[in-house]
């Protein structure tokens, strides 16, 4: 299973169209959207690019491929205009294909979500973590930085965090792969 992994929007039309662009060059599965899709949000500053109707034009050229959770930005005005749901909290993929890390099975466990109700408490996602089993991951945006690591409050569960396409917080827009098993950042320059 290949998935392309991207959070934290924000309406970026500009940002968001590199995001097609590099949908179209890897050729994922499935595009997974882990929230905040198109308002800035009250905390943060409007992206120079904020064109939201252009990023729901693109995204729903897209939603086939989409699976999308609600961010704590989404509104049902959201919900109105995207083809796609996005208002769960969270959403479970598994990928049979994949060797559990921990146990060395088959199969690993997605746990996907945007990180303001389910996270590791990592930077300030909250610290509310479901019942997962161990080798499995919890795939959360919401903080704008980069995390990919094993949870130290939560032993066997891998933290992958894609960063932000739109706002990011660490330096560097960008947005995550899953491929066999394995979590890779990509990002772009200015």
């Amino acid at each position: 299973m290949k998935l392309l992994i991207a959070s934290d929007i924000h309406g970026a039309a500009d940002w968001c169209a590199r995001l097609m662009q590099e949908l179209d060059a890897e050729q994922p599965d499935r595009l997974v959207l882990l929230g905040d899709l198109l308002y800035h949000g009250p905390r943060n500053d409007l992206p120079a690019d904020y064109r939201p109707k252009e990023v729901v034009a693109m995204l729903n050229s897209v939603r086939d491929s989409v699976i999308a959770v609600r961010g704590n930005c989404e509104a049902e005005v959201d919900q109105m205009v995207l083809d796609f749901p996005c208002m769960a909290e969270y959403s479970v993929l598994w990928d049979p294909d994949a060797t559990n890390p921990v146990t060395r099975a088959a199969g690993i466990e997605l746990f996907l979500t945007h990180g303001h109700v389910w996270g590791p408490g990592i930077h300030n996602s909250v610290d509310k973590m479901p019942s997962l089993p161990e080798g499995a991951a919890i795939v959360y945006g919401h903080t704008h930085k980069k995390v990919s690591r094993r949870s130290d409050a939560h032993p066997g569960v891998w933290c992958f965090n894609p960063g932000s396409v739109g706002l990011p917080k660490d330096g560097s827009h960008s947005f995550g792969v899953y491929e066999n098993g394995e979590f890779r950042f990509r990002t772009w320059d200015e």
